[in-house]
């Protein structure tokens, strides 16, 4: 059993010489070629939907155009259980530094929306100590316009601006049925940054009810290219501070977490779970019928299973239930916690319809280091201890509430911000804001979905 939790420590490149790439690509192309012979080879072993794929020999096409054809793309009457997830990386190198939390960015996490065709947003968080806070730019601040090194972003190239770019100017703007952009900037210039996936964490008390808040950004355990798990060593000085304090209750803020690694998804459910051990499983993992029986082989019948923590720190037995905080980013390893937590509580979820992604990944890219392209295959479903998968629709909040970008949207943890009050009012019957008041129609169709890492669920593939 200790070999199966090991697995989904961290997600790896497939590397070494007993893993897939290595040990099964001849080396009998060049460029194009041979980026396209790796991801045929890959594909036909890893990929979730290989029984549903026929193959594709025209090799002649560009590497993310080939591997595109090999998909079972996800369509809502034809294929309403495909693949809306899995993408070709341009490199990646980057990506895995992005998925444990570092990238060239301001600190300014954006929402999106279409303007005209033009990019604008509104903050959502602005990392501690960032050139974003520096600049004074805080969470609910609204850009009508962004330009990144002397182009304005459109819905068209804002993608490669926002990947590729270093100088951004914000145009200060506001929302009134549109978006409106006044001459006043904000200059940041984008740096490496590793964003700490605990923003805030704050206890609150009223009467006899002792509340514990914990907003989590991403799922990671440590920060790129660090051998500690500092991450997780953080998250149990935390819940070991709420255990001390006798909270009996708890609301866990989800609502810009798109996922993340697996194993750290295990490590912050088994803090909060109520009644479970290091021998109550909290998931099962689903493979393809081509990789299940080799890792059956090497890893013995439970190679899928993912259990529980020991956790010192385990708040649950002072809790009934779990507030979650959720929004349409919430995907992946954060809707895994949700359904990994309903067998052993009641999970109470307040906010918006979230992503419906019950699927993860892995990141493979070339061992020898001849190109820089890779891919992220989803390879497998995920399931919770009572065998239950059905939210490829998004989990359904108990209280719809959203954010609302024409009102202020004020700071994480301030009784006033419409989702928390809404937390604080469902346990202590005290109600310091407003309801949120959802977005209108128009301003709904113009929000951009968020793309790539923020949708992501992550797992250590096993050789084979």
């Amino acid at each position: 059993m200790r070999k199966i939790v090991l697995k989904s420590v961290i997600f790896i490149a497939l590397t070494g010489s007993g893993l897939l790439w290595s040990c099964r690509t001849k080396d009998v192309a060049t460029g194009d070629a041979l980026v396209n012979e790796f991801v045929a080879v890959n594909m036909d072993y890893w990929y979730y939907w290989r029984d549903k794929v026929t193959p594709n020999s025209n090799k002649a096409l560009a590497p993310e155009a080939y591997f595109n054809s090999l998909l079972y793309p996800f369509d809502a009457q034809s294929r309403p259980d495909g693949d809306r997830f899995s993408r070709f990386l341009t490199n990646a190198t980057e990506t895995e530094a992005s998925l444990s939390g570092e990238s060239k960015v301001t600190g300014a996490r954006l929402a999106l929306y279409n303007n005209n065709n033009n990019i604008a947003g509104f903050v959502m968080y602005v990392l501690p100590g960032s050139p974003a806070q520096k600049a004074g730019i805080k969470r609910g601040d609204i850009f009508g316009k962004i330009t990144v090194d002397g182009q304005v972003a459109t819905v068209d190239n804002y993608s490669k601006l926002f990947a590729e770019g270093t100088n951004y100017v914000y145009n200060v703007g506001s929302y009134d049925k549109a978006f409106i952009s006044t001459d006043q900037t904000k200059t940041v210039t984008a740096q490496a940054l590793q964003e700490d996936p605990m923003l805030l964490d704050s206890i609150y008390t009223k009467g006899s009810k002792k509340i514990g808040y914990l907003v989590y950004n991403r799922f990671y355990s440590k920060p790129n290219n660090s051998d500690q798990a500092l991450y997780d060593q953080k998250m149990a000085q935390i819940f070991g501070k709420f255990k001390a304090a006798g909270i009996n209750e708890f609301v866990l803020d989800l609502r810009y977490n798109g996922g993340g690694f697996i194993s750290t998804a295990v490590t912050l459910a088994s803090f909060i779970a109520k009644g479970v051990s290091d021998k109550t499983v909290m998931s099962r993992d689903e493979y393809n019928s081509k990789v299940s029986p080799d890792l059956e082989k090497n890893q013995g019948k439970e190679f899928n299973l993912n259990y529980f923590k020991a956790k010192p720190e385990n708040i649950g037995g002072n809790l009934s239930r779990v507030y979650v905080l959720t929004s349409t980013r919430t995907a992946s390893a954060s809707e895994l916690v949700i359904n990994a937590l309903k067998p052993f509580m009641e999970v109470f979820l307040i906010g918006d319809v979230t992503v419906g992604k019950n699927v993860g990944s892995i990141v493979i890219k070339d061992p020898k280091n001849r190109f820089v392209q890779g891919m992220m295959p989803i390879v497998l479903k995920t399931f919770n201890s009572a065998g239950k998968s059905d939210y490829t629709a998004g989990f359904s909040p108990n209280v719809l509430v959203k954010e609302n970008i024409s009102v202020p949207l004020y700071a994480f943890g301030d009784l006033r911000e419409p989702l928390f009050s809404e937390a604080y009012f469902q346990i202590t019957g005290t109600r310091n804001a407003r309801r949120g008041i959802a977005e209108t129609p128009e301003l709904d169709r113009l929000r951009i979905s968020p793309q790539g890492i923020e949708t992501e669920m992550f797992v250590r593939p096993l050789s084979h």
